[in-house]
């Protein structure tokens, strides 16, 4: 059951590098739902539903991204959880 929920909008060179795609595996491998986007500005912003430590893991994951990423900024906004979401997936904005 999800006890947390955080949208993070990561900045940096995080378009055009597969980050979407490594976020997507990330959060299947640590049992998150929602979704991640590319957004006009150039950032990627991501909406990570399930119990809180593995929430927390993947916001420190996004602050890295993957290697071809280079993260200068993740903003972390906490919401309450909705239960919403069925998987994760990856949205068009």
């Amino acid at each position: 059951m999800a006890d947390a929920r955080a949208r993070v909008v990561v900045r940096g060179m995080v378009q055009g590098v597969g980050f979407r795609y490594w976020c997507r595996r990330e959060a299947a491998r640590n049992n998150l739902t929602g979704w991640v986007r590319n957004n006009i500005d150039g950032s990627v912003e991501a909406v990570f539903e399930g119990r809180r430590g593995d929430v927390e893991r993947m916001i420190d994951l996004c602050r890295e991204g993957p290697t071809s990423a280079e993260v200068t900024a993740a903003e972390v906004e906490w919401e309450k959880p909705t239960g919403e979401f069925e998987g994760f997936g990856i949205e068009q904005f």
